[in-house]
């Protein structure tokens, strides 16, 4: 393994410009969601294909989803196949087209949209989410097919719609319609999550829960209490009653950071546009982080019985619906791909991969809620979502060689 590996890392660190140039052209298109007032990721896609067919990754399959609100009818999920000596299993590598909107463009020190290289980095939205991700695993596919060499496994790249709003017209729409695409036995990296060195791998997730809570009372001047019923209160009573589920749901575990499920008050519609006013209906949000070893169902009935007393006590009436709810069992640490993972961390990087557990959510819960097994590893800041986002040139380079080991055999 040893003579093919270098052959195949030295191939990677040699096509530094190509992965500058494939991070410039896809940062210069926004594939932004109909959510984020964009048009989706066709653009984008047609740029990413356009570019593998002339470095020779010709076998593109697409598994488009209809989304009519945007202007092709339907959003891009493509997958790109680097055939193996062996058919077994496949090793995917999966990155998601989509973007967040560049945000306020006052605390960018350039344009978000034209990646620029400084200091071994390189700026601008998308570039690490998940574009750094996408790049590794596309330069790791090259530098198989761009020296004609045969991987052990059939490798495959996975570039989806929609992670930035719920996955509903990219994973989603795959584990729903096109399962099949992903046999029992692949072994699946997602590299869009991860930290500076490289070294821990998420194979599990906390169950989310968002809730909005609807209260209604009666509205009456802010002089006559005794005449209305203030939904604003009675909010803020449940509000303290939700947040203090946490001693009731009160197991730690070590995997996650913070080691606790977390109940947490967040977003607050207007309800009155005076002091004076006592609001007769309020709305408000909870983001909820449960550790696996609960239930949404678990949970949710100790929700109930909080609306049902703050209900009985101030004389108003409470609904809940879910804005979103995720649920999925942790992909066991003993897992091929983790223990393949934790292999290639090792020879490339030179230390021990740790397998930890996140409260954010990814792609992986889709997978993992239909048996199928997957990583989220990637060398990186974490600078997604934020002004000034980033990726290090070293990483990309660093992450496709570790994924370029994983796809040798190393028997």
């Amino acid at each position: 393994m040893g003579n093919e590996f270098d052959q195949l890392k030295k191939y990677i660190y040699s096509n530094t410009e190509m992965v500058v140039e494939l991070e410039k052209l896809l940062c210069a298109i926004p594939a932004l969601a109909p959510e984020n007032k964009g048009d989706g990721e066709w653009e984008k896609c047609e740029a990413l294909e356009k570019f593998l067919i002339s470095k020779g990754i010709k076998n593109i399959q697409h598994y488009d989803a209809p989304d009519s609100r945007v202007s092709r009818g339907s959003r891009p999920n493509v997958v790109a196949t680097i055939p193996g000596n062996k058919d077994d299993y496949a090793i995917w590598v999966m990155a998601h087209l989509d973007i967040v909107p560049a945000g306020e463009l006052s605390l960018w020190n350039s344009n978000p949209f034209e990646a620029i290289v400084k200091e071994g980095k390189i700026f601008g939205r998308g570039v690490e989410d998940n574009q750094q991700g996408l790049c590794s695993g596309v330069l790791a596919a090259m530098s198989f097919a761009g020296q004609h060499i045969l991987p052990e496994h059939t490798i495959k790249l996975l570039f989806m719609a929609d992670e930035e709003v719920g996955s509903k017209y990219g994973m989603g729409y795959l584990v729903e319609n096109h399962l099949d695409i992903f046999g029992k036995n692949d072994l699946i990296l997602i590299p869009d999550g991860g930290d500076p060195l490289g070294q821990t791998i998420e194979v599990a997730e906390k169950n989310i829960m968002w809730l909005k809570f609807h209260t209604e009372g009666k509205q009456t001047h802010g002089s006559r209490p005794d005449e209305g019923i203030n939904a604003h209160l009675a909010s803020c009573e449940l509000s303290l009653m939700i947040h203090n589920l946490g001693k009731k749901f009160n197991r730690k575990d070590k995997l996650f950071e913070p080691p606790v499920s977390t109940f947490e008050p967040t977003m607050k519609l207007t309800n009155v546009e005076g002091v004076n006013i006592i609001p007769g209906d309020d709305v408000i949000y909870f983001d909820c982080r449960i550790l696996p070893c609960y239930k949404i169902d678990q949970v949710m009935v100790e929700v109930k019985k909080c609306m049902e007393k703050i209900q009985k006590k101030y004389g108003v009436k409470i609904s809940v619906e879910f804005v979103q709810r995720e649920e999925s069992p942790a992909t066991p640490v003993n897992a091929p791909v983790v223990l393949k993972l934790k292999e290639a961390i090792k020879n490339v990087h030179g230390i021990e991969g740790k397998t930890i557990g996140i409260g954010g959510g990814t792609v992986a819960a889709a997978l993992r809620n239909k048996g199928i097994n997957a990583a989220v590893w990637s060398t990186m800041d974490e600078t997604a979502h934020q002004p000034n986002e980033y990726c290090i040139i070293e990483n990309i380079l660093k992450d496709a060689s570790t994924i370029a080991y994983m796809c040798c055999d190393g028997k």
